[in-house]
């Protein structure tokens, strides 16, 4: 009888080791909803291959706490519609612990309540303030402020003695909430919009608003505030006019291929970015060198393409992913809890600080201004 009982309880003993063993094998399923192809490719394409590139790392080195993840990347093409359908899904059918993305501001607002409901963390790759202010419970971003580059901007305008600005914006979600913002701030640095103009994003020839801001003397600087190709055709049709007025742009400007779509039009081009895109030329001490620096490198080695700054906030989004789960496990409330308790870490876009009150966690001087010289993109002087 002793026997029986001792192989009884071997027995059971190991078949708790092998379910415990099963359920530690489980993979952490994580979403992702991106702009991977459609008008805001530019920014959803280096966010997909940077998720692929970041899990494959991390899977090699056997996962996160020992599960490995499993990444299902959906494209939304930028629609806000397809974002709320795969959303679902991944929420759904997939029943994934957190999703990363949308890339534009458009797809994350309509995804906001979605996800408050389902109490499920979302962390967006998308800019816009409106996304974290006011704050819901369970919806982050990883890019800087649109408040932060409005004041970027105007600071510098207030250093060559601009006071009188032409807005245009594309008429997407980022450029109705970046409107919103100049509009609000710019008064605090004496700085009078005396034209503003909302422009479609899907536009190959924007001469005529151009024109119509152009026939206005008072124009001393135009800020150039979009996340799409049409941002480029805009800095083509001032230059095309003849215009020699001073351009800014927004942070939406940080991938090379704007530049190469607008071509020597974008010589001298101001806006403000994070610091991926100096990467090489900061100090050795600082926090973020080290990360940017191999993000660069690994990225272009593996895609053979320049790095963005849009890569760098899926990185961003996959990082805060990664040490919150590390941290609390693939369970979705621990996860947005460990999220607001994130301090000091380094990304691509800055130093994170999250709090209960604070789901951007950044400050603003996450921001450096850069400008275009040669066709590249360099560290902007003043001169």
């Amino acid at each position: 009888m002793k026997g029986l009982m001792r192989k009884t309880v071997t027995a059971a003993a190991a078949a708790c080791l092998l379910l415990a063993s099963s359920a530690w094998a489980e993979t952490i399923k994580l979403g992702a909803v991106l702009a991977v192809t459609g008008p805001a490719s530019f920014l959803g394409g280096p966010e997909a291959r940077t998720l692929e590139m970041l899990v494959e790392e991390v899977n090699a080195k056997g996962g996160i706490n020992g599960q490995k993840i499993e990444l299902f990347l959906k494209d939304t093409a930028g629609s806000p519609e397809k974002a709320i359908s795969l959303a679902k899904q991944l929420l759904e059918e997939q029943q994934v612990v957190t999703v990363l993305g949308p890339s534009t501001s458009g797809e994350t607002m309509s995804l906001k309540k979605i996800f408050e409901d389902a109490r499920t963390p979302l962390i967006s790759c998308a800019a816009a303030e409106v996304i974290v202010d006011p704050v819901a419970s369970y919806v982050f971003k990883t890019p800087q402020n649109d408040s932060f580059a409005a004041r970027k901007i105007f600071m510098e305008m207030n250093r060559m003695g601009a006071s009188k600005v032409a807005v245009l914006v594309d008429n997407s979600g980022f450029g109705k909430a970046g409107k919103e913002q100049i509009l609000k701030i710019a008064p605090e640095y004496k700085i009078e919009v005396v034209e503003a103009e909302v422009y479609d994003a899907k536009a190959t020839d924007l001469s005529a608003v151009v024109a119509k801001i152009k026939a206005n003397p008072a124009v001393q600087a135009v800020i150039n505030w979009s996340i799409v190709p049409a941002q480029s055709i805009v800095v083509k049709n001032i230059r095309q006019a003849g215009w020699d007025v001073p351009i800014f742009q927004s942070h939406g400007f940080g991938n090379i291929k704007y530049v190469e779509a607008a071509g020597a039009a974008a010589e001298g081009v101001i806006f403000p970015a994070g610091r991926l895109l100096m990467a090489d030329l900061l100090p050795d001490g600082h926090p973020q060198k080290a990360l940017l620096v191999k993000y660069v490198k690994d990225y272009e080695a593996k895609y053979k393409e320049t790095a963005s700054t849009f890569g760098g906030h899926a990185y961003d989004a996959f990082m805060i992913f990664e040490k919150a789960v590390t941290v609390a496990g693939p369970d979705k409330e621990k996860i947005r809890a460990a999220i607001e308790g994130l301090k000091d870490l380094p990304g691509t876009g800055g130093i994170f600080n999250f709090s209960a009150t604070d789901h951007g966690g950044l400050a603003l001087d996450s921001f450096e201004m850069m400008t275009v010289k040669d066709g590249k993109f360099v560290p902007y002087t003043g001169k």
